[in-house]
This record gives structure tokens, C-alpha cells and sequence, in this order.
């Protein structure tokens, strides 16, 4: 935790669960067993895309485990991106492998989503992992919302009967991070309302909230005068903001007005350094986990 109590410090969180995934993995070495191996397949030349797959690249030595990535043209076809998925399907080294999203507007993102085999379907957005998680069975676990859940729970944030508002329903965070918060045991058990573009009277419901995560999309969305005294607030959003005042001629923010908020809330994550690192160490632990089952 950061020597403010206020702020959620993502990164030591996530270090201190790559000490921890950095120790299977040698573990896994001295028995003689290979170290687990992460592939990712990025399509065109995205910025933010080839900075997080980079991180991700980085995350993964820094634990031990072999990683290699595919780098595409923007023009690759649908039929080359599913022969590499098929090759990675059958790969043996490969434990496994995300695709990186966006894609380019010509591929179909369901359809790709739908080639990866389950098995090593390591950022869980496959509908056969998605199913899994809905009915609270075993799967991986979509990175980022397990990167919340995790964060509340190292953090000491209590969920159980706790009111939580979401803000985004994507199949990446909002609608995922609903069923997990909501589901039986410890990390859950909490009363989830899931809020949209299309929710009447947002400040009404997001005032009631013990704890706020908000995954919408827009810079500074979240103001203090929708957050009650005391609640806790995740942010998941990043944006890059020209700022020509700015050493690097841009800021980063997130959906949430941190400063304003930040005097209301008993906890907050900061935007960097609060969510992000958090879905790259689930990535890796996911990776582990699928490495595992194999061996």
C-alpha cells in the first residue's frame, strides 16, 4: 500500500503477486519442468496496443516465463490472423496467447475470439471461458476484472453485502467484473448494480455506492459531487491527453476527476499505477495456471 492510505497502489500489489508467480516458476525449473510460455499476436501498428504488449513482454522475463510475440500488418487478412491462431492452437511450447485488442476494422473480433482454444485462452474472452465464469466454475478469469478483484482484496476492501456500481457493461471489464463481484465467496458476495449509456439518473445511483468502478470510457467522467463520503473508487480508464504544457506533451487520466474525487474517498486508484499493473500480473498468472494444467 502506498504511504498515503488513501491511494490503491496497483503496482506494489502486482509486484508482490510476481514474487509470488516468480516463485512457482523457478520452482517449476528446479523440478527439470520448462517455464511456462506466453505468446501475443498484435495486428498493426496501434501506439497504446504495442506499449501494453511490450509491458507485457517485459512483465512476463521478469518472472521467469518465456514469452514471444507475432506482430501483423495492418492489412493481414482474417484467413492469415486464424492460420497463426491455428498454429498457436496446436503449438505444444505455447501454454498461452492473447490477441491483442483492437483489431483492425476488417477483422471480425467475435470470430477471433471464438478461434482461440479455450486452453489457452489466457485473457478469458472465449465464450467457452465466459460460461465457465458465469456458472462460477474453474476457467481463466478475464485479466482485468480479476486484476479489480484481486486489488480490492490485497487492499483489505470488504465486499461481502457491500453496494457496488459499475460504470461500463463491456464484455472486457464491466459486465465480467459484475458477475465476479457478485458471485459466492470471498472477493464477492456483493449487491452489484451495473450502470450504462442508457441508465437514468446515474449520480443518484452512483451516490449510494460503498464502492464505485468505473470502465466508461470518458476522461474525468466520475465527479465528486456522484461519490459519497467514504466510498471506494476504481479507476480503469486510461487516456493519453495532449497537453502541450506537458514535458511529454501529453498527461494521463482516467474516467475518474481523481483530484476532486480523491478528497470524498476512502480509497482510490490512481491512473497509472493503479488497475494497469494489475491486469498484466493477472495475465501472467493465468499463464502459470494453464501451464500447470499441462504439465
Amino acid at each position: 500500500m502506498n504511504a498515503d492510505n488513501k491511494i490503491i497502489d496497483g503496482k506494489a500489489i502486482a509486484d508482490a503477486m510476481k514474487k509470488e508467480i516468480a516463485a512457482e516458476v523457478a520452482a517449476m525449473l528446479d523440478k527439470g519442468i520448462e517455464a511456462p510460455h506466453l505468446a501475443a499476436v498484435i495486428v498493426g501498428e496501434d501506439g497504446a496496443s504495442q506499449t501494453y504488449v511490450s509491458s507485457k513482454e517485459k512483465a512476463c522475463h521478469s518472472v521467469g516465463m518465456t514469452s514471444s510475440v507475432y506482430r501483423l500488418p495492418e492489412k493481414t487478412s482474417e484467413k492469415e490472423l486464424f492460420d497463426l491462431l491455428d498454429f498457436l492452437n496446436k503449438d505444444d511450447e505455447i501454454d498461452g496467447y492473447i490477441v491483442q485488442l483492437p483489431l483492425p476494422k476488417h477483422i471480425d473480433e467475435t470470430k477471433v475470439t471464438q478461434a482461440i482454444m479455450p486452453s489457452k485462452d489466457v485473457d478469458g474472452f472465449t465464450p467457452y471461458n465466459i460460461g465457465l465464469m458465469q456458472l462460477g466454475l474453474p476457467c481463466f478469469l478475464p485479466a482485468t476484472p480479476f486484476g479489480i478483484v484481486e486489488l480490492l482484496k490485497r487492499s483489505g476492501v470488504e465486499t461481502e453485502g457491500k453496494h457496488v456500481v459499475v460504470l461500463g457493461r463491456s464484455n472486457i471489464v464491466g459486465t465480467p467484473v459484475s458477475v465476479m463481484l457478485s458471485r459466492k465467496g470471498k472477493g464477492g458476495d456483493a449487491t452489484v448494480t451495473l450502470c450504462h449509456s442508457k441508465t437514468k439518473n446515474l449520480a443518484e445511483i452512483t451516490r449510494r455506492a460503498d464502492i464505485i468502478i468505473v470502465a466508461i470510457g470518458k476522461p474525468l467522467f466520475l465527479k465528486a459531487d456522484m461519490v459519497k463520503e467514504g466510498a471506494v473508487v476504481i479507476d480503469v480508464g486510461i487516456h493519453r491527453i495532449a497537453d502541450e504544457s506537458a514535458e511529454k506533451g501529453y498527461v494521463i487520466q482516467g474516467d475518474v476527476d481523481y483530484d476532486e474525487v480523491y478528497k470524498v474517498a476512502s480509497k482510490i486508484t490512481p491512473v497509472p499505477g493503479g488497475v494497469g499493473p494489475m491486469t498484466i500480473v493477472s495475465l501472467l498468472y493465468n499463464t502459470l495456471q494453464a501451464a500447470k494444467r499441462k504439465r
